[in-house]
């Protein structure tokens, strides 16, 4: 009998080591939030050992729309895409599924819907507004800071002057990318007008008076001011390091920067104590945008209709797992830093600019972000704000290119 079962037991054995092996689901995923790729890497490594999937992040340095122009084109698309809102409109009719009826989709107001399908979900709320170093403010002025109180491009301008008398010779850091100079501060030109697509269509008829139009020139009046007592001055301005910019902010060598909540995860790595914090872009204007942050939902996911069922499955429970599921709501609140746009997600958000940007959101006092620009509207506006900060190109002759460069141009429909 014993020999019996030793010879059942032998070919038990070998008959596993002979069974092949099972490959975990292929779960690749693109990622277009180059700040927080580490985290994500690690995250999924984590996440594929825990749940017998294969999870794979990738980012590109290209444009978005580019970039997954070429992987739809080699026929090789990623299961899991986080991508911008205005990509979601040109990819998901396409190649999207619907995400109706998922926990996550049931546990947010930020999903964007197609023709009555449920096209993308969220990753984050952000918004953007001027960064402050309260610290440093205070080390100079001897006085407590409120940003209520430089509401105003007036008041704002005071406080910058005595700033500078008090030592800090230039108060301001300007970042001089063009996603930060386009999509993020002239961006709300467009965002803050009474009717965002009315002044849309008007630009694109070539109907509209840049030169002439109010929200132009408030936001231009604060740029300008920006500008003057930016760190970086002339041809320099134009190529500022994002990186040195943001650790002078953190330790108080500058006390302003126009940018947004997702600047903390490079601003946390100077390990600075300074108390920080966004408000809005101060503005001499009577409509109450000088009291708002811009921004919402932010950095879409949308899954490929094209992969196995198998595929799509171990997307949809990833994003279960991030909306709902604690470990899922630790790395979007604490690892990322980033404000949940998930009703289920309590956690407290721990760094000082999401803070702010969940106290206006909370208090609806956010201008909802325009998501439909054209897809070089980055490039080539931005291109034209690094002349004008740069000292290249003069207020009215930024008013001409940008007409020039609406006539020609083709928004995303929605």
């Amino acid at each position: 009998m014993k020999k019996f079962i030793t010879v059942i037991a032998t070919i038990t054995a070998a008959a596993m080591a002979a069974a092949p092996v099972m490959a975990a689901t292929e779960l690749t995923v693109f990622n277009s939030k180059s700040e927080i790729q580490t985290q994500y890497e690690e995250e999924a490594a984590v996440y594929s050992e825990e749940k017998g999937v294969d999870m794979t992040v990738t980012m590109s340095n290209d444009p978005v729309i580019t970039h997954m122009g070429t992987k739809y084109a080699s026929n090789d698309p990623y299961v899991l895409s986080m991508v911008d809102a205005k990509d979601i409109y040109s990819l998901t009719p396409e190649h999207g599924i619907d995400l109706a009826g998922t926990d996550a989709a049931a546990d947010t107001d930020y999903a964007i819907e197609i023709d009555g399908k449920v096209a993308a979900l969220p990753f984050c709320v952000e918004a953007r507004g001027v960064m402050y170093n309260k610290t440093a403010i205070e080390d100079i002025t001897g006085e407590e800071f409120d940003p209520a109180s430089v509401a105003t491009l007036d008041d704002f301008t005071a406080l910058l002057d005595k700033l500078v008398e008090g030592g800090m010779e230039a108060p301001v850091a300007i970042m001089s990318e063009d996603w930060s100079l386009a999509a993020h501060y002239l961006a709300q030109v467009v965002e803050e007008q009474e009717d965002p697509e009315a002044f849309v269509a008007q630009l694109l008829a070539g109907e509209a008076d840049i030169i002439n139009n109010a929200k132009f020139n408030s936001l231009m009046d604060t740029f300008d001011v920006l500008m003057k007592y930016n760190y970086a001055q002339g041809g320099a301005a134009a190529t500022a390091d994002r990186n040195t910019s943001e650790d002078m902010l953190a330790w108080g060598d500058v006390a302003f920067m126009f940018g947004g909540n997702w600047d903390w995860s490079l601003i946390v790595q100077s390990e600075s104590d300074s108390e920080m914090g966004m408000m809005p872009v101060p503005q001499n204007t009577d409509d109450g945008s000088n009291e708002k942050l811009v921004g919402g939902g932010s950095k879409y996911y949308f899954i490929d209709s094209s992969v196995s069922e198998e595929q799509q499955q171990a997307a949809i429970d990833f994003l279960n797992w991030m909306a709902v599921d604690p470990e899922g709501q630790e790395f979007v609140t604490n690892t990322c830093a980033l404000v949940s746009p998930y009703k289920s997600n309590t956690l407290e958000v721990s760094d000082p600019l999401s803070v702010s940007v969940k106290a206006y959101a909370d208090a609806g006092n956010l201008i909802p972000n325009y998501n439909f620009f054209p897809d070089d509207h980055i490039t080539v506006v931005g291109a034209l704000m690094q002349k004008y900060l740069g000292g290249e190109l003069d207020r009215e002759g930024l008013a001409e290119d940008l007409t020039e460069y609406w006539k020609g141009a083709s928004i995303i429909e929605h």
